[in-house]
Order: C-alpha cells, then sequence, then structure tokens
C-alpha cells in the first residue's frame, strides 16, 4: 500500500499562502478573501504578481511555478491555499520540481482546476491534500462550510463523518478505501499522462459544475472505457450543481448517474456539498475512509494532519 505524507496542523496564527497556478485574480476578491481567513484568526500572504495576466492565466507558467516552489519552500508557511480554479494548472505538471515540495510538506487546498495539482501531489509526492475552498471564491464570500475545514486542517485526529446533507443513495452498500478524486474533468483528463490517477482499492469523489449530463458521461465512460472503475470500491459524486441539458430535459442527473455505475457493484452516493456547493465542505484525499450507502453517510477513518 501507497505510504502517505501528511502534512503538519494548522495552529491559528499560522501563515497561509495564497496562490494562483490556474486563472487570473481579481484584486478585490483576492483581499475579500483574505481579510476572511485574517478574520478567522490565521495570517495570509500573496506575492504581488499574483494579479499578472497572461491571456487566461494568472501570469507565466515560469511566475505560477515559482510562486509554487517558493512557499513550499518557505518555512513561515503552513497552508497553501488557491485563490481560485478556471484553467492552467496542467501547465505546471512538467515543470514542477516534485523533490522540493516532497522534501517540504504543507496543506494544499484547493478544487476546480486545482483538482489537478492535488492528483499530482498525490501521485507525485504521496501527500495528502484537500479539497476545499479557494480564498477569491469561497473565502471572499463566505460560501465555505468552517466546521469541517477547522475539522480536517487543525486537529491531529480522526475527521470523522460528514453530515449527510440532502445525500442521495443510488446504489446500496458499505465500502472502505482510500479517499481520493476531485473534479471529473480533471481526473480524466489526467489518463495517459505521468500524473494519471491511481484508483485502485478507492472511494472515488467526482464532481463538476455547470456541464451537461452528456459531457458528465462522456468523463464517466471514458474512466470505465479507461479501467479506472475496475477495482474502485465505492463512488461519491459531489452536488454536481447547474448540470442539467435544460429545465425541461425530462429525466434527473442522477438516473444517468445511477444507469452509468449500477453494473460495477458497488455503493455509490449522490450530492456531497464538497466544491462548487454552496457552503463548501473540506474532504482530505489520500487518507482512509468509509462509505454507508445504508445510512448514506461518508466519514474519514483518521487524520489528515499530523
Amino acid at each position: 500500500m501507497k505510504q502517505i505524507i501528511k502534512p503538519q496542523t494548522l495552529l491559528p496564527g499560522d501563515t497561509i499562502a495564497v496562490v494562483a497556478p490556474a486563472s487570473n485574480v481579481k484584486r478585490e476578491s483576492l483581499e475579500a478573501g483574505v481579510a476572511e481567513l485574517k478574520r478567522r484568526g490565521f495570517n495570509a500572504k500573496y506575492r504581488e504578481d499574483i494579479f499578472a495576466l497572461e491571456r487566461y492565466t494568472a501570469g507565466s507558467v515560469r511566475r505560477r511555478v515559482d510562486e509554487l516552489h517558493g512557499y513550499f519552500a518557505d518555512p513561515e508557511v503552513k497552508a497553501i491555499i488557491a485563490a481560485r480554479g478556471g484553467f492552467g494548472s496542467i501547465q505546471l505538471l512538467e515543470h514542477l520540481d516534485w523533490d522540493v515540495i516532497a522534501s517540504n510538506p504543507k496543506i494544499f487546498c484547493g478544487y476546480s482546476d486545482i483538482s489537478t495539482l492535488s492528483i499530482a501531489l498525490y501521485q507525485k509526492c504521496s501527500l495528502v491534500t484537500f479539497h476545499g475552498p479557494m480564498v477569491a471564491k469561497d473565502f471572499a464570500t463566505e460560501n465555505y462550510d468552517w466546521r469541517s475545514f477547522m475539522k480536517a486542517l487543525t486537529r491531529p485526529i480522526p475527521v470523522g463523518q460528514y453530515e449527510p446533507g440532502n445525500v442521495e443513495v443510488l446504489c446500496e452498500g458499505r465500502a472502505r478505501g482510500r479517499l481520493l478524486g476531485g473534479c471529473l474533468p480533471m481526473v480524466t483528463s489526467l489518463i495517459g499522462t505521468d500524473w494519471e490517477l491511481d484508483t485502485d482499492n478507492c472511494i472515488l469523489f467526482l464532481e463538476d459544475t455547470a456541464a451537461k449530463p452528456y459531457q458528465i458521461e462522456r468523463n464517466l465512460q471514458q474512466l470505465r472505457l479507461a479501467g479506472k472503475l475496475d477495482k474502485v470500491r465505492g463512488i461519491i459524486f459531489g452536488e454536481m450543481t447547474d448540470c442539467i441539458q435544460h429545465p425541461r430535459q425530462g429525466y434527473r442527473l442522477q438516473e444517468m448517474l445511477k444507469d452509468v455505475t449500477s453494473d460495477l457493484g458497488i455503493p455509490v452516493l449522490f450530492g456531497l456539498r464538497s466544491g462548487h456547493s454552496d457552503k463548501n465542505m473540506t474532504i482530505p484525499l489520500g487518507v482512509e475512509a468509509s462509505l454507508d450507502c445504508q445510512r448514506g453517510l461518508l466519514a474519514v477513518e483518521e487524520s489528515a494532519v499530523i
């Protein structure tokens, strides 16, 4: 079994670095998010060149790579949180020094396009990462779940159960495995690369937003045909916000998801509020978790930090 690396616990007063490895950032949104982090008792810092713009990304590949390298190597920084997603993380993969990162394991948090980096950090550095709020998006608008953020990042004990909310059981059963995944198109975009996610024996978390059902199925079929679902022990879908063809499409997204996954013979749950969701919950990726589709519960069975 892969030996994972857990980052150090985040404590009140610790410094969080904000990075922009993907799309460009608006100053007012970033500053609002930084103010919220400070209100919550943390220090926060960012480089002034985080506001750079090159086509549709936050500056050049070199700028974004240097930003990540610098903050992973910075002993003052205890956590690194992305400003936003969008596009651009995949441009960085072949330029990152994985030895620098592995030698300085830290909390790394984000979702959407940032799932590309989270998967790569797990595959190349065995690092536990966090699918959760971003600074210029969720912290800026207070669209995050504070309780799960603190449970996952600030306590070196098992994270425990996540509140089920309005989850829906698509396929019944129970499973246990390493919780992995992220934003669905980012997972599929890495198939066939050196950073492809190893999904064997995992509980696979997948979410997206504003994608049409047939686009979601296309990604799921790609995962299936590539063998990435063959040894998965369970699947949890996010809320999949705004994932409709049109208001009168005549079917529910959940029906398609059930059809695509029912022959796998594993438990499947729909509706976890993490990522593109209201009150975005923080979930650790890379740690042991259990899925109970009788009760609609996800529980993380070990600590995500040390």
